[in-house]
């Protein structure tokens, strides 16, 4: 019997070596076009912040720019990292949005910098404290998008009434604990934390709380996914995701890289052990070889929506991927 379980795109908006932001965002927006044809569900896109070769440092105007040149796909964030920002800001953005692209847009919400400490200082100087207060600023967050703030003193205009659908991002219990209690979907990352996942989504399903926005629990799993007409050709584009983890662990901010032929002799053993570890949710292969593992996957997470990352050099390539990966979903 087939789960018909939804799937959906993030997108880092990733330069890769010899390319550019504007090539970038141009891939992006074909990207997501392709994905609306194809019948994928959302479109989101992450903040990331003092990397340069991540182009979706101003995520709302690029998700704008994504619900503009599409038709149907949701498009979203994930996520908003929530401490960088006030709510009453994200609130007006994405109401905003709302307004532009009724039923189409979703706000993931996420309590880490999407950047270095530094970095997250420049953003906002008391950082620290609003990722305290991630719990009461989504609370915020959710008054303000509310008509039950119509006789606030502070109203964020025009999205009151908007009641944007908010999802809760995260790679620990936390996240997990937070989305169960607001009675808020949750999406966990497990293209790059995977190791909390069956855990995380245990505890959320053991205490999830019905709330007006929800009454079942609803969760999503992000997962790395590059797809070839061969497993060999899959295990090739790979290695630019490997290359990709490898320089995050090394702090070495290059552009996304070309595949090679083989990874020996790249990295040490320990260095091989954390990218294994931070890779272990990726799904590389033919179309036989993903649709056997993401079956065995799907039934043991028991997840409700899938979200994939495909980090793939030759843009084509990727389009590929992507294609053959809803042929696989479709399947199962």
């Amino acid at each position: 019997m087939k789960k018909n379980i939804p799937i959906s795109i993030l997108e880092l908006a990733i330069i890769t070596q010899d390319s550019n932001a504007k090539d970038t965002f141009e891939k992006t927006r074909a990207l997501a076009q392709l994905a609306d044809e194809l019948g994928y569900k959302r479109f989101w896109l992450a903040e990331h912040h003092n990397m340069a070769h991540v182009a979706s440092t101003a995520t709302v105007i690029l998700i704008g720019y994504i619900a503009g040149q599409t038709k149907n796909i949701r498009v979203g964030s994930g996520g908003i990292m929530l401490p960088n920002h006030a709510p009453l800001i994200i609130a007006e953005q994405f109401g905003t949005l709302e307004i532009l692209y009724p039923n189409r847009i979703d706000l993931g919400l996420g309590r880490a910098p999407g950047t270095d400490g530094l970095t997250a200082q420049a953003i906002r100087k008391d950082f620290y404290e609003q990722s305290q207060r991630f719990p009461q600023n989504v609370a915020a967050l959710q008054e303000f998008f509310s008509e039950n703030n119509a006789d606030a003193n502070v109203r964020a205009f025009p999205a009151e009434g908007t009641n944007v659908p908010i999802w809760i991002l995260g790679s620990s219990m936390d996240s997990a604990a937070l989305a169960a209690s607001k009675g808020l979907p949750y999406a966990f990352a497990g293209h790059f934390a995977p190791k909390q996942m069956h855990q995380a989504f245990q505890f959320y399903r053991d205490n999830f709380e019905p709330s007006k926005y929800l009454e079942q629990p609803k969760t999503m799993a992000c997962i790395n996914a590059v797809v070839a007409d061969t497993d060999v050709e899959a295990a090739r584009l790979s290695t630019s995701l490997t290359q990709m983890f490898l320089n995050l662990i090394r702090n070495d901010r290059k552009p996304l890289q070309p595949p090679v032929n083989t990874l020996d002799g790249i990295m040490s053993e320990e260095e091989h052990f954390h990218v294994n570890q931070m890779t272990a949710c990726s799904f590389i292969g033919s179309k036989n070889k993903v649709e056997a593992e993401l079956k065995q996957f799907i039934n043991y997470t028991q997840v409700d929506e899938l979200m994939i990352t495909s980090p793939i050099y030759n843009h084509d390539h990727k389009l590929k991927s992507v294609q053959l990966m809803k042929e696989v979903i479709d399947n199962i």
